[in-house]
């Protein structure tokens, strides 16, 4: 049975604006062709955002003000529109597609204040846990002392913790007694902004659980594990509780020295802006979000991208960012391997995220980060999305969260 995709009205803004901006940009990579193939020829590209002259350029100026126009009216009618409906948050199918929106184009959508851009939010099935310490008991009768909080990867949401059946949250929750709620956020800002909101978010809900709180731990699946080690950082200089309470933290699948995809990524950028005549389609390469420039090599912190041109090409400057000390900290990986040191291990791994990436492993030793040898777990023959159901990385899960750290 195919489900239905149900939109809101600020759903329909949210397209409508992304819609007008897309063409608008459209208009301006056309002209600067335009230009370029006018100008006199020449290996070497010098801009790629060149205008046309004449009344040429008033062409394509007339064409962006009846789009702006056609954009501002529309925007407003929906407006109104979305004051008329009183539609709930979530339908299925909707957020799955939000979701890989915002990995994609989240910066952008954040920047924008466009309706499609994810707020973060502590969830449970898909519902924003309140702030307040007497609505969160409300929302939470069972609440118990044993809290894991899990944070999902890029273009993903908390609802897809659960695939094909199985929830590692929900199944830790019945066989562990532990409270498990999700956090739901836009993938495609900086790692590090999520990862400074995220412990703010953290700190409140530690600070309003409705019992005592007896174990902390955080579960990260892929870019997760990211945001989590970030939190970590911004919760340690805020001196947060949560961080002096956290107990174990558990990396699955996660890029901690980067992607080879977002590498491969730049290059074509480079090549693309090589030549003045393909230097104007570079800007489609650009269009991918802050949060995917991150996984290059693993951003944690605001120093790793501050006053960087992300698309720039350039060196491995990130500073170290060391596993929170006092924390049981662990790692699995995945590779599609079907044995240890298959070729695919070290090209391939889960098809995302190579072996040494996920285990943490450097050339440089500030980079590196140790992870006890009895704290690392390899599943072979898995891909990257088979991390979250296969019941082997749940076993391995259960038997960590299950000893004493």
């Amino acid at each position: 049975m195919v489900k239905k995709l149900r939109l809101h009205a600020a759903d329909l803004r949210g397209i409508n604006r992304l819609t007008i901006a897309g063409i608008v940009g459209i208009v301006d990579l056309v002209e600067a062709m335009h230009h370029n193939i006018a100008s006199v020829p020449g290996m070497l590209a010098t801009s790629n955002a060149a205008r046309t002259t004449g009344i040429t350029r008033l062409v394509y100026w007339s064409i962006r003000g009846v789009i702006g126009l056609v954009g501002h009216g529309l925007d407003r009618l929906l407006a109104r529109l979305e004051s008329l409906l009183n539609e709930r948050s979530a339908w299925a199918g909707r957020e799955p597609l939000l979701a890989a929106l915002n990995g994609v184009l989240g910066d952008y959508l954040a920047a924008s204040n466009n309706p499609l851009a994810i707020t973060m939010r502590l969830r449970r099935g898909g519902i924003a846990l309140p702030g307040d310490r007497h609505a969160l008991a409300a929302a939470i009768p069972q609440a118990g002392g044993k809290l894991v909080v899990l944070l999902h990867g890029l273009c993903m949401n908390d609802l897809q913790w659960r695939r094909k059946g199985h929830d590692h949250g929900a199944a830790l929750a019945r066989d562990l007694g532990y409270t498990a709620v999700y956090l739901h956020y836009n993938s495609g800002v900086h790692v590090s902004i999520n990862g400074r909101a995220f412990a703010e978010s953290l700190e409140t809900l530690v600070q309003r659980w409705p019992v005592p709180l007896t174990e902390l731990v955080l579960i990260g699946h892929s870019m997760g594990g990211l945001v989590a080690r970030s939190a970590c950082h911004y919760g340690g200089h805020a001196r947060h509780e949560w961080v002096r309470r956290l107990d174990k933290l558990v990396f699955v699948g996660t890029p901690h020295h980067g992607a080879p995809l977002e590498r491969g990524g730049h290059w074509v950028d480079m090549l693309l802006s090589s030549n003045r005549y393909s230097a104007p389609l570079a800007r489609l390469g650009k269009i991918r979000s802050a949060g995917i420039t991150d996984l290059r090599f693993g951003n944690l912190v605001d120093e790793d991208w501050q006053g960087i041109d992300r698309f720039e090409r350039g060196s491995d400057l990130r500073m170290p960012v060391p596993l929170p000390e006092g924390v049981a900290c662990y790692a699995i990986a995945a590779t599609i391997g079907k044995a240890a040191g298959d070729l695919s291990d070290r090209l391939i791994g889960d098809g995302i995220v190579p072996l040494a990436s996920a285990l943490g492993q450097h050339a440089n030793p500030k980079l590196a980060l140790t992870f006890d040898e009895s704290r690392q777990w390899v599943a072979h023959g898995m891909n990257h999305l088979d991390l979250l159901s296969r019941a082997e990385v749940y076993v391995q899960l259960k038997r960590w969260l299950a000893a004493p750290g």
